[in-house]
């Protein structure tokens, strides 16, 4: 039955991809790298949006684990409130897998759950990884996202389309596996972020320096020299009176609770 289970699940996107991604990423916002933290901005708002999520719950300070927190936005957060931090790097967690036994009372995830093939699975492990009173946090791109890289990608392939965006999930598919995996109680809303380009390359450049371009297991054929063209002539068709084109990031929150109350002896010292 177990060797079923795994072959029924689809193979979406490559883990080998995936972490190689996420190493560039990590690397590229690293102590002494030459990135700017503020040019990662769906990492600084979700920091900035996470924050405000644990003020309101006053959420009490416990060890947080993080996950894509690239380049450190939320963690130093946490650290001026008290919580001890723990970096998952890109790769030291395979999110599919069962975690050991709970330690930490707060784990969040920032724009990793949306690559993965058994997403189900994870959520299940998240929550097992939970003490009673413990909180769940992922930010991912949610369905709303890239409806114009969406149409340009297509007429860049022509006749023949290609998959080249990844599969996204909705807020009510999200709720449904959250439910699914048994959290004790559960919050899924979402928020949209226009950004506007003035090309089509800097749109593509963007992707890739906040680690969220493709990591698809069947990789699409290389874009020919008349396929970019003809991106190129998509992207001018959206321009606005200024020139600029319109995307948008929907942003998909996931919370769960894990039931019962948090009780863990913690010395805000020790995170120091």
């Amino acid at each position: 039955a177990s060797a079923m289970t795994e072959r029924s699940i689809p193979r979406i996107f490559s883990q080998r991809r995936r972490v190689a991604r996420a190493l560039r990423h990590h690397r590229a916002c690293g102590v002494g790298s030459k990135a700017n933290p503020k040019e990662q901005f769906l990492r600084a708002q979700a920091a900035e949006d996470i924050l405000e999520r644990i003020d309101f719950m006053r959420f009490p300070p416990c060890p947080a684990y993080l996950l894509g927190d690239w380049p450190s936005l939320l963690g130093k957060g946490l650290v001026d409130r008290g919580f001890g931090i723990w970096d998952g790097g890109p790769d030291s967690l395979d999110e599919e897998k069962p975690w050991e036994s709970p330690f930490f009372g707060l784990i969040v995830s920032l724009f990793t759950l949306d690559t993965l093939n058994d997403l189900p699975g994870a959520l299940l492990h998240y929550r097992n990884a939970l003490p009673p009173g413990g909180v769940f946090i992922a930010q991912f791109t949610g369905a709303g996202s890239l409806p114009a890289l969406r149409g340009i990608m297509q007429a860049a392939d022509g006749d023949t389309t290609h998959a080249r965006i990844h599969p996204q999930i909705d807020r009510p598919a999200a709720s449904g596996l959250m439910s699914r995996a048994g959290f004790a109680k559960h919050v899924v809303d979402s928020h949209t972020l226009t950004v506007r380009y003035s090309s089509f390359e800097t749109l593509v450049g963007d992707l890739r320096a906040q680690g969220i371009n493709s990591v698809l297991a069947d990789a699409p054929p290389p874009i020919t020299r008349g396929g970019l063209a003809r991106a190129r002539a998509a992207f001018d068709d959206l321009r606005e009176d200024d020139g600029k084109v319109s995307e948008t990031f929907e942003i998909l929150t996931l919370t769960g609770w894990q039931e019962g109350e948090l009780d863990i002896e913690w010395n805000p010292k020790a995170g120091e």
